[in-house]
């Protein structure tokens, strides 16, 4: 077990530690709640010292009365405040058992270990917990950080590929962001990202959640910097409302929203054309799509009007004017429908 940061995140504290698998589960002496889903479940030690609540895995039962077989469980066990929930598993569990966390009794401890390469490096750390919510992806939520978050690596060589490849997506953004060092290791190291090797995948997940770690530490409640970690995200939450969470990953829908933001910065006179086409050919190595069918600018364009991260009524878009180089600003619809119609078929 290995301490990699310690940070307050306005009144609350956040210790990350990166761990391996049989360091997960030691007996506290507290009443303990583990929370995973069907797909993580068989993955977990059968020695499990804690009751167990699974969940069913996937997108469409990030919703409420996913919630309240967390809440009811622990109802039923009689727990009080000062009990814990262990949120084991993907996005989708950790957001949710944070949640829980966050509203049973008015809060109680929270412990993260998220088990998929998104999980490690974005969604697990930073205290933004959710549902989703009429649709709206994460529309429902609390700010509530983990009193620790457990990375443990080893579960990413149990990822099937398609949710390793979504997790790079994310990867890939926080070297866009704040990380010249990992942008050339995604570069450079292909072959041993791809095939796993399990000292490329540490580095990748650290460097990539430290970027994460420095911005949220600077800017808990998004004010101003952490909104950069959005990057993407806006056009992609667009494409994931519009195919009704089903069709494409996270990720996947996260890489094709990174292409969107490079057309619309180069085409906005911000992003040097070297950097796009970087960018561009980062993501191709790595297989993320090009352009998808099925939907129309003007369906993207109405579900981004309906984006959480919008101010005042407009919506703000995240682009950059090189790696390390990231604004906010608002965008025109015609020059929105113009970006995302290059990625469209």
């Amino acid at each position: 077990m290995r301490k990699i940061a310690d940070c307050r995140l306005g009144e609350f504290s956040t210790v990350v530690k990166i761990v391996s698998l049989d360091e997960l589960f030691s007996p506290s002496g507290r009443d303990v709640l583990v929370v995973t889903d069907s797909n993580v479940a068989p993955l977990l030690p059968p020695d499990v010292p804690f009751p167990v609540l699974v969940l069913e895995a996937g997108e469409e039962y990030k919703r409420w009365d996913s919630v309240e077989k967390i809440l009811s469980r622990a109802v039923e066990l009689g727990y009080a405040r000062d009990c814990v929930f262990i949120g084991v598993g993907g996005g989708v569990v950790t957001d949710m058992t944070a949640f829980a966390a966050s509203v049973y009794m008015r809060g109680v401890s929270l412990v993260l270990v998220p088990t998929t390469l998104l999980g490690m490096v974005d969604a697990a750390f930073g205290g933004k917990t959710g549902v989703d919510f009429l649709s709206l992806k994460n529309m429902v939520g609390t700010f509530y950080p983990a009193g620790e978050l457990l990375i443990a690596p080893a579960f990413v060589a149990s990822l099937p590929e398609r949710d390793y490849i979504g997790g790079l997506a994310e990867v890939i953004k926080h070297a866009m962001l704040d990380d010249e060092r990992l942008f050339e290791l995604l570069e450079t190291e292909r072959e041993r990202v791809m095939m796993r090797d399990f000292s490329v995948v540490s580095e990748l997940v650290e460097r990539a959640l430290m970027v994460k770690v420095r911005i949220v530490t600077e800017d808990f409640r998004e004010k101003g910097k952490r909104a950069f970690l959005n990057l993407g995200h806006t056009f992609g939450h667009a494409l994931e409302a519009v195919t009704g969470f089903t069709r494409f990953t996270h990720g996947e829908a996260v890489a094709w929203g990174l292409r969107c933001a490079m057309a619309l910065g180069l085409s906005m006179g911000l992003s040097p054309e070297s950097y796009v086409y970087r960018v561009n050919a980062l993501l191709d190595a790595y297989g993320f799509l090009r352009a998808v069918s099925g939907v129309s600018a003007e369906e993207l364009l109405e579900a981004s009007r309906m984006d959480k991260k919008k101010k005042g009524g407009s919506v703000r878009f995240v682009l950059q004017r090189g790696q390390g180089d990231t604004l906010l600003t608002e965008v025109d619809d015609s020059a929105f429908i113009e970006a995302v119609s290059a990625f469209l078929v």
